[in-house]
């Protein structure tokens, strides 16, 4: 299966995200720059981690007005999957590709530890691999991660089963509404979440909790 890595200025979490996509299906990533208008044909595109632009103005403001995330609005359109974490679900989010908004962690600190998450829907194609209310651990590595909405969208995600990870046993890091860690859009192929499953995809890494979100959108889960 064939994936596509977007590269910004600031990123610093793009090797991590290529070495993921290429231990999990065997092929590596293609990569598109902030100036590419274009995305080959692949089944996932993946927006990593990081700083793009220095977090100016807001996290992920800058990016989501380059001329490549018109691409990936498009490819999204077609139903490509589209995968957003960290810096990338802040970029999604400013893009309007995802709803809602985050905002700087409340204890106003950068936070990098492990956390705990709760699998909160598995009818989607990022999480099929898992089982209802699983609990994964996963790695977070941010300053504003702090997920929020307006009581309408929030009712509206909620209702309709777009929060699909959310933090648990105590672990949220940031103060996130209803404890939301990760969200798809309405049509469930586009999943931006904040903490970091490339990090956690093999025995090297200490598990493989991460590895069946990866397996599943690139449609390889078992």
């Amino acid at each position: 299966m064939k994936s596509a890595v977007v590269l910004l200025p600031g990123l610093n979490r793009d090797r991590d995200m290529i070495a993921a996509l290429t231990k999990v299906s065997g092929t590596p990533p293609v990569t598109v720059w902030q100036t590419d208008t274009e995305i080959p044909d692949v089944d996932l595109i993946v927006i990593p981690g990081g700083f793009s632009y220095g977090d100016y103005l807001r996290c992920g403001a800058i990016a989501a007005r380059m001329p490549v995330m018109r691409a990936v609005a498009e490819k999204a359109r077609q139903g490509v999957m589209v995968m957003g974490v960290c810096n990338g679900f802040q970029i999604l989010l400013e893009a309007g590709l995802l709803p809602g908004a985050l905002m700087r962690n409340t204890s106003l600190k950068f936070v990098c530890r492990e956390v705990k998450l709760e699998v909160a829907n598995t009818d989607t194609p990022f999480t099929r691999a898992y089982q209802p209310g699983q609990i994964i651990r996963c790695p977070v590595a941010h300053h504003d991660g702090n997920y929020f909405a307006d009581a309408e969208t929030l009712a509206r995600i909620e209702g309709e089963g777009q929060v699909v990870f959310r933090y648990a046993e105590g672990t949220n890091p940031n103060g996130s509404i209803n404890d939301i860690a990760g969200i798809v859009d309405s049509r469930g192929n586009v999943l931006g979440l904040m903490p970091h499953p490339e990090n956690l995809i093999e025995a090297a890494h200490g598990g493989k909790d991460g590895r069946g979100i990866f397996e599943c959108a690139l449609g390889i889960a078992a």
